[in-house]
């Protein structure tokens, strides 16, 4: 292998990798180039694929380089030092401050060739950098575990001065706006710690909800609802009032629903927001306030819970030039994310990207986005005609809502812009269908629709307190395991623990990721209804959002339960 190697072909790590056999020349330039397409490092991407070991690269590096190798899982993370260097920094390089020595810092890396970072830390730390080597997949734990014991911005809000936490509307306005008679200093408190907490406990909605007797107030995590908090029915509307002034909203108004928002600043560089809506009822105003979190469009494509083939068929629909990519799923199923995960990668100086939201959620640097305003006239049928005379490479649409507004998207994508939107529809087959009902003749369908991708959003098992079950086969076969699968896997069942929320924690994305096949459009011109595209697809080896869910269960992310209770027609 090494007498065959091209001097000239790869440099770094990579060369040695492939010197020692870990990789054959075909296979590296192949990853290098995935990569690189998913802006990751390489060693980043090797690892995550499970294509080499971690401990594996790291040996071979110490041997190669000449330099000392650390088993981080030995390490005391309290040791660590804080306040050196930024998390931006951290992030960007893949490297983190493992001991300080007079003016010497020793760094951990998984990439002895990366100089960058260590050049880069001494420039703004002032310290020489050292290299320690260490493994990658150690590495990004360690990271994220120093990062979020060292982000103490939520700890000192939790424990600051309640009265005195920095919120806006999101607008200039004067300081007064915010100053009201309902403003006293308890329901200030009150209500600034309900949002606090929220966010701590990683909610996406807050529900405030009066009745005649009561009033409730629940938080929804992973999915589900909870409730914290039941206060005295009598001040509900002072509540109420308090959260309508931060938002800007009318105070006076109590019939019609309103929309508002908040920003709440963490800290000097983070900062939450919430989009508030309130709604009339019996008792009351109700009021739902969604957190948005703009670092949840930054996990990363290989974070979302894509099988391998269903992310390189994502990936390679987003790099053509032009076409039309759907998504689709109900409300909640992380289609937003998917979406600007795909425009995060697509992000670069050479690209005009516009968006068309109702409303904008995530609000992300370089890309040029519109929130719909119907009682101004701005819709997304009059934004993407705007979008179309400013000269644009990709288009996002928030929701293809009517036969207009689908018109000029397949219109966009066929004369050469990259279109992605999302539809209402219960899996990938039925968007086709849902296209032609509106009125999408199947001859435009075949010609600008690349890809189409069905989601939904599972619970993830608690690593902490997860047991193994024993479902007997007949239970396994019902639940759709082939019979071949069946005892080369172990089910768990959730049990719940003080780390978690009834024994689940997070969330992952089960998808149906369909490319347009030739086939594919030979059945819809032909007038196909949506089973018989669903057979088309499963024929030509597309999993559906059950089979995703089947594959999740047999790696032990999640359980029968909620993939049932995710993937029930």
């Amino acid at each position: 292998m090494a007498a065959n190697l091209s001097e000239q072909q790869f440099s770094g790590l990579l060369k040695c990798i492939v010197k020692e056999g870990l990789l054959t020349e075909t296979d590296a330039t192949t990853h290098s180039a995935d990569a690189k397409k998913s802006k990751l490092p390489l060693i980043s991407y090797l690892v995550n694929k499970q294509l080499i070991q971690a401990k594996a690269i790291a040996n071979l590096a110490a041997t190669e380089f000449g330099l000392p190798f650390f088993d981080l899982s030995a390490l005391d993370k309290s040791t660590l030092p804080a306040n050196l260097v930024s998390e931006d920094l951290i992030r960007k390089h893949h490297a983190l401050p493992l001991l300080k020595r007079g003016k010497r810092l020793f760094v951990a890396l998984s990439d002895p060739t990366n100089v960058q970072a260590l050049d880069d830390i001494k420039f703004h730390t002032g310290y020489s950098t050292e290299t320690i080597l260490v493994e990658e997949d150690k590495l990004n734990t360690t990271i994220e575990l120093f990062l979020e014991a060292n982000d103490t911005s939520m700890d000192d809000l939790l424990d600051a001065d309640l009265d005195n936490i920095e919120l806006s509307d999101g607008e200039e306005q004067d300081s007064d706006a915010i100053t009201s008679d309902v403003d006293d200093a308890p329901i200030v408190r009150f209500v600034n710690k309900i949002l606090l907490d929220a966010i701590k406990k990683g909610a996406s909605d807050i529900h405030l909800e009066p009745y005649e007797k009561n009033f409730r107030i629940r938080y929804r995590s992973d999915g589900m609802l909870h409730e914290v908090a039941s206060p005295p029915s009598n001040i509900s509307h002072r509540i109420i009032s308090r959260i309508k002034v931060m938002s800007k909203m009318d105070i006076a108004e109590r019939r019609v629903p309103q929309d508002g928002r908040i920003k709440m600043k963490l800290s000097r560089n983070k900062s939450i927001d919430f989009r508030v809506n309130s709604c009339p009822t019996l008792f009351g105003e109700k009021v739902v306030l969604r957190i948005l979190d703009p670092t949840s469009a930054q996990l990363g494509i290989d974070k979302l819970g894509f099988e391998p083939e269903q992310q390189k068929f994502f990936l390679d629909a987003i790099e053509k030039p032009y076409g039309m990519i759907l998504v689709t799923g109900p409300t909640g199923s992380g289609k937003t994310v998917s979406l600007y995960t795909g425009l995060n990668i697509l992000n670069t100086v050479d690209r005009n990207i516009s968006t068309a939201e109702d409303p904008v959620e995530i609000t992300v640097e370089g890309i040029n986005q519109v929130n719909m305003n119907t009682k101004a006239g701005l819709t997304f049928e009059t934004a993407l005609k705007a979008f179309l005379r400013q000269d644009p490479d990709i288009i996002m649409v928030g929701e293809i809502r009517d036969l207009e507004t689908a018109e000029i998207a397949v219109k966009a994508s066929q004369t050469g812009h990259m279109v992605l939107s999302t539809l209402h529809t219960n899996d990938a087959p039925q968007t086709l269908n849902r296209l032609l009902q509106m009125g999408i003749p199947a001859f435009n369908i075949v010609s600008s629709v690349l890809l189409i991708m069905a989601q939904r959003l599972a619970r993830r098992l608690c690593e902490h307190c997860k047991e193994d079950s024993n479902y007997p086969e007949n239970t396994l076969l019902e639940a759709g395991f082939r019979k071949e699968e069946i005892g080369s896997f172990i089910v768990y069942n959730p049990v719940g623990c003080d780390r978690c929320n009834g024994g689940y924690k997070g969330r992952v994305g089960l998808y149906q990721v369909m490319p347009i096949s030739e086939q594919m459009r030979t059945r819809i011109l032909e007038g196909c209804n949506a089973m018989q595209l669903a057979d088309q697809a499963q024929a030509e080896g597309i999993n559906d959002l059950r089979r995703s869910g089947l594959l999740k269960i047999m790696q032990g992310i999640t359980s029968i339960a909620e993939i049932d209770r995710v993937t029930r027609e």
